[in-house]
């Protein structure tokens, strides 16, 4: 590699580290505030509060329809790759996250390998909470997006030309439908009436909300976290910071004598049948 080359890579993971920083600051900032107000709110609006707190918890958190071949509690996780991987890498996104697009920019082509290697299974937990922090549904329509991707059996490639895509975090792009619609052409059969109806119809958005509850309790509070085999791997393993080498390098490690999965799925799931949706059975996942 040149210099010139590495020194990009580094910059970029600098960019990425600063990004989920800032998010975990804004994080912090905003709990503070959100305790404040919650007692001025107690005081000043209680009636109001007791309201808006009832209408909450009336909500179900378990989505009314998930896409096909989703897996785990309440079906919330889309696996990519072979099932039968030795290893599972979890991967938690938002798809207006600017340290999402970066670690998907310098990280996506391996994971792809890996996946397509069959040494690996990814995990991902599509959430949506920098609607709440910056203007704009962005995350929750692109997510939504992405489910429909994943019903029609494309998630793979459609979610690596929306992280190619991405805009500013303060460009709210991905939250007008037709700009998704439009970048799901570059994706082979995608652009289908099915794919624009389940786009423009937001089939998903129960099911979009449940995978931002489910973030919502973890111990996981900002994007990306990556884990392998529920190990943290990002921004770092243990003393070595992640890199596609690295990345390489523990999968092969965590593999050691034991039998890689079926090789060469693209990463793609088969096109779903119309009730696939419906026979979901859910079943562990990592993370």
């Amino acid at each position: 590699m040149s210099e010139k080359n590495r020194e990009g890579k580094r910059t970029a993971r600098e960019r990425m580290l600063a990004q989920r920083a800032a998010e975990e600051a804004t994080s912090k900032r905003r709990k503070k505030l959100i305790a404040g107000g919650a007692v001025l709110a107690v005081i000043a609006a209680a009636v109001i509060a007791g309201i808006v707190v009832q209408d909450q918890r009336s909500k179900p958190e378990t989505p009314t329809a998930a896409p096909a071949g989703t897996i785990g509690d309440k079906n919330l996780v889309i696996p990519v790759g072979a099932s039968n991987a030795p290893s599972v890498l979890t991967v938690y996104e938002d798809p207006r996250c600017p340290a999402c697009g970066i670690f998907e920019r310098e990280f996506s082509s391996t994971i792809d390998q890996l996946e397509d290697a069959g040494k690996v299974t990814s995990h991902v937990h599509v959430v949506s909470f920098i609607d709440r922090a910056v203007p704009g549904k962005g995350s929750k329509t692109g997510a939504n997006a992405l489910a429909c991707a994943q019903d029609a059996g494309h998630f793979r490639d459609f979610h690596d030309v929306l992280y190619r895509n991405q805009p500013d975090e303060t460009n709210d792009a991905f939250g007008d439908k037709a700009v998704l619609l439009n970048l799901a052409k570059q994706v082979d059969g995608l652009d289908t009436p099915a794919f624009q109806a389940c786009v423009n119809d937001n089939k998903y958005g129960g099911w979009v909300s449940a995978v931002q509850q489910d973030f919502d309790k973890s111990s996981y509070k900002s994007t990306p976290t990556v884990l392998l085999n529920g190990q943290p791997v990002y921004p770092k393993n243990g003393d070595e910071e992640i890199t596609p080498a690295n990345l390489v390098k523990w999968v092969d490690a965590a593999n050691q004598g034991k039998q890689l999965g079926t090789a060469g799925s693209h990463g793609q799931s088969p096109a779903p049948t119309s009730t696939a949706s419906e026979a979901n059975n859910p079943s562990p996942a990592a993370g």
